[in-house]
């Protein structure tokens, strides 16, 4: 059969995409978040579509000025753009307080203070659907995911409903057309597929899916329990029953896409093993899943001392200096690989993607570039 490989070489990062300026490159960055919105960093972007525009969903950050209600310690922060093309950078437009700054989103009943983000989201039906996590404890590495709705575009939500403790904490939907992917629960109609992880960086990945016209009804999930002969999939009511797509338990983000040039299903994650950024491809969401191949190491891409900062230590001399401000001896790091799929390019051959990665320290977001290749059978 044929493979999809990683093309050595491509992964290149575009720009950074928040905060005031690159440190990198020494100049500013494209949307001077600091001056524009009050936003000096922040962290994560998964990325969808809704009502024309794309939307970013970014985890804790950090303003410019003391912590308000519009803006609680530990907030979070949700953007948007009208652009079509990423080569020069994403224009991007905060959801703003009234005094000009970002808005931190709020979900009644809900904490969502440090650690505790939104990290998947959908448009159905003329409303958004994003999920967040709360609960988050270190001794557990898990907590608690939820579903919201927001009816005006991201600036109000309502809690619909607790989705799970474990298997679905961090999870990456989409939506699609029942009548494409036989085996579905519904054969008409749309869906929304809900790849998850559970213990944070020590999971394997699992599959959900929900009816679209049940999408706010917990009860109405099934789970898929495996596939049988012909890979048809079977799926479960039970929580339990799910079990994992293949085995790495390793994952905490995850992003999962249709790459229409390859005809695969595409899943990021970031791994301790293989190091760096991995990926997988499907023809099917359910699988079988290709063995992973590295699409970003943060030494051989040109991360370590370059947008990433590597710590100074007595073995370790000064090689950049991207660093936050009194984080020298702080290393940074690859997490959050979320594909952004109004920008994939290409043919059936090959594919440009283009995904967002954030670094830790610096403590924000990079625009990213990378190519796939498929390699005949």
């Amino acid at each position: 059969m044929p493979q999809i490989v990683y093309v050595p070489g491509s992964s290149q990062k575009i720009c950074q995409l928040t905060g005031q300026r690159d440190r990198e490159r020494q100049q500013p960055t494209p949307n001077r978040t600091e001056a524009r919105f009050g936003l000096v960093g922040t962290d994560l972007g998964f990325s969808f579509e809704h009502q024309g525009r794309l939307y970013f969903l970014f985890g804790d950050t950090f303003p410019t000025t003391p912590h308000t209600r519009h803006r609680p310690e530990g907030g979070d922060a949700i953007a948007w753009t009208d652009d079509a093309t990423p080569d020069d950078g994403i224009t991007l437009h905060f959801i703003t307080a009234p005094d000009g700054h970002y808005l931190s989103p709020r979900v009644p009943g809900i904490a969502l203070g440090w650690s505790k983000v939104p990290v998947g989201g959908f448009s159905l039906a003329g409303n958004m659907y994003v999920i967040f996590v709360t609960d988050y404890s270190e001794q557990t590495r898990t907590g608690r995911s939820v579903m919201a709705r927001s009816g005006d575009n991201g600036r109000t939500f309502e809690h619909l409903y607790d989705i799970a403790r474990n298997k679905f904490y961090n999870i990456s939907p989409a939506v699609v057309n029942n009548a494409e992917w036989p085996g579905l629960p519904a054969a008409a109609g749309q869906g929304v597929l809900m790849w998850g992880s559970g213990k944070y960086r020590q999971s394997d990945p699992y599959l959900a899916y929900v009816a679209g016209r049940s999408v706010e009804d917990r009860a109405a999930w099934r789970f898929f329990t495996g596939a049988g002969a012909g890979n048809k999939p079977q799926w479960s009511a039970r929580l339990v029953d799910a079990v994992p797509l293949f085995g790495h338990p390793v994952i905490g983000e995850l992003s999962v896409t249709w790459n229409r040039f390859l005809r695969k299903w595409l899943m990021l994650y970031n791994s301790s093993d293989p190091r760096g950024v991995s990926f997988r491809v499907a023809d099917h969401p359910w699988g079988p899943w290709s063995q992973n191949g590295v699409l970003f190491h943060p030494n051989d891409d040109k991360g370590y001392c370059h947008f990433i900062h590597r710590a100074w230590t007595d073995a370790l001399p000064p090689c950049d200096h991207v660093h936050d401000p009194g984080k020298e001896a702080v290393w940074g790091g690859d997490y959050g690989p979320y594909v952004i799929s109004r920008y994939t390019e290409g043919d059936s051959t090959s594919s440009t993607i283009y995904w967002v990665m954030s670094t830790w320290n610096p403590y924000n977001v990079m625009l990213m570039r990378s190519r796939l290749r498929r390699i005949p059978g």
